[in-house]
């Protein structure tokens, strides 16, 4: 049977980085742990509508917690005036007892993020598009951005189905075993009538390193 590796993990300190920077005591590991994932979901359910955020990367110092958010569409994030910022800084404030600083960075590319390509797929399913079309339409837009690569599985119930198969679409190459290759990984979910239809994506951007 395939040993199974997530991309990201695999190249951490090859060309890959935690998106969670630092050290903890071990009373407060668990705290802390639970705090990033709870302020990741509050920020992603904000933008659950409309995919448009990359990565959020948490960095911890004693006395303040840096959020850098890397989205496509900064000005929806920020919103009017900076308002989106500060509502979205208050109700980070209220899971964590620490001041909170955001930084937002845009996406300059966002056909070559797997998280946004998956998301955009999933959404487009969940408005009864074709998944063929979908995929498609995905592949040719990244390749067109500048990509060596792009690997797309879809599985599920796929255009409602009575049986759930796993239909899998390349363009390019994707090296899953070369630890230089820059390799970005996501997977999506699009819950259909039918059920839920599983999006993994890879994109191979070349060797780095």
């Amino acid at each position: 049977m395939g040993q199974k590796v997530n991309p990201i993990s695999y190249r951490l300190q090859v060309n890959k980085n935690w998106r969670s920077n630092w050290f903890a005591r071990k009373a407060d590991y668990r705290k802390w742990l639970i705090e990033d994932i709870r302020i990741r979901e509050l920020i992603e359910e904000r933008f659950k509508a409309r995919p448009t955020i990359d990565n959020i990367q948490i960095e911890r110092s004693p006395n303040l917690i840096t959020i850098n958010i890397r989205t496509a569409k900064a000005g929806a994030v920020i919103g009017k005036g900076g308002s989106g910022i500060n509502e979205m800084k208050a109700s980070i404030e209220k899971v964590t007892d620490q001041p909170v600083r955001i930084n937002i960075d845009e996406v300059k590319k966002p056909e070559l993020s797997a998280k946004l390509v998956g998301e955009n797929i999933a959404h487009q399913l969940e408005k009864r598009m074709n998944f063929r079309r979908a995929v498609k339409m995905a592949l040719a837009s990244t390749m067109q951005a500048g990509a060596k690569g792009v690997r797309i599985e879809v599985s599920g119930r796929l255009n409602g189905a009575e049986m759930s198969r796993r239909e899998k679409f390349i363009e390019g190459s994707v090296p899953l075993h070369t630890l230089r290759a820059d390799v970005d990984f996501n997977v999506a979910r699009s819950h259909t009538q039918a059920g839920i239809i599983g999006v993994k994506v890879w994109i191979y951007k070349g060797e780095r390193g």
